[in-house]
C-alpha cells in the first residue's frame, strides 16, 4: 500500500499543488538577457544553485527534458523522482554523499552525450550556502560552462530546516535571477579548483542578495 501511495498517488497530488501553487505567482527576470544566452547554447552546460532555492525554479525550468536532476535511491528519491519526471525533467539516480564516484560518473556521461544537468551547490545535506567542488570539478573535467541561479521571494516562508527552505506565498512575485558562467580547464590544479569553487559560491550569495532586495 505504502509503494502504491509513493509511486502513483502522492506524486500526482505534489505535481497538481507545485503547479497551481506556482502558477498563482508572478515573475519577475533580473538578468533575462543571460537567461537568453543560456537558452541560445546548443551543446551541453550545467546549472546550479543552492538547496533552499528550489522550489520555484523546479516549475519555472519544467518541461525539459533535456536536464537531468540527481536524485538519491533512496525512498523518498523514488518519490522526487517520479515528481520530476512529471514536471518534465530527465533523471539519474544517485548521490554525491553516498557512492559519488559512479553519480559523478554518470553525469559526465550525460554531459558528453550533449545533455544538461541542474546540480545542488550546497548539496543534499550542507553545510548551507557553502558551495561544494563538485559541480566545478564537473565543470573542468567536461569544459564546459557552469551557470549559477537563484530565486527570491517579496513574500516568503522560510521554513526551519537545514537549508532554510523557501516556500513563496501564493499571489507574491517571484524574481529569478541567472550570473554568468564560470569556466574551468580540465588540468585545473586544486587551488584554481578552489578558487573557482569560491567564486560560484560569491556569484550565488550575490544572486540571492539581489533577488532579496526590498
Amino acid at each position: 500500500m505504502k509503494k502504491f501511495l509513493f509511486n502513483y498517488v502522492i506524486p500526482y497530488l505534489l505535481y497538481g499543488v507545485v503547479y497551481l501553487w506556482c502558477a498563482t505567482l508572478r515573475l519577475k527576470n533580473l538578468s533575462s538577457e543571460a537567461e537568453e544566452k543560456i537558452k541560445s547554447l546548443t551543446g551541453p552546460y550545467i546549472l546550479t544553485l543552492w538547496h533552499g532555492r528550489i522550489f520555484y525554479l523546479f516549475y519555472y525550468l519544467r518541461n525539459r527534458p533535456d536536464y537531468y536532476l540527481l536524485i538519491s535511491p533512496s525512498a523518498d528519491g523514488d518519490l522526487l523522482a517520479k515528481l520530476a519526471h512529471l514536471m518534465g525533467y530527465s533523471v539519474i539516480r544517485g548521490s554525491t554523499f553516498k557512492k559519488a564516484v559512479p553519480a559523478a560518473r554518470s553525469l559526465i556521461r550525460v554531459l558528453r552525450e550533449g545533455h544538461r544537468i541542474i546540480i545542488i551547490a550546497d548539496g543534499s545535506r550542507g553545510p548551507r550556502c557553502i558551495a561544494q567542488s563538485g559541480s566545478v570539478q564537473l565543470a573542468g573535467i567536461t569544459k564546459l560552462p557552469l551557470f549559477p541561479m537563484t530565486f527570491g521571494a517579496k513574500n516568503k516562508v522560510v521554513l526551519n530546516t537545514w537549508d532554510r527552505f523557501i516556500l513563496p506565498l501564493p499571489f507574491t512575485c517571484c524574481k529569478i535571477n541567472f550570473g554568468p558562467p564560470i569556466h574551468l580547464s580540465s588540468r585545473s590544479s586544486e587551488e584554481l579548483v578552489e578558487e573557482k569553487r569560491l567564486e560560484l559560491e560569491a556569484s550565488l550569495t550575490q544572486l540571492d542578495s539581489e533577488c532579496d532586495r526590498v
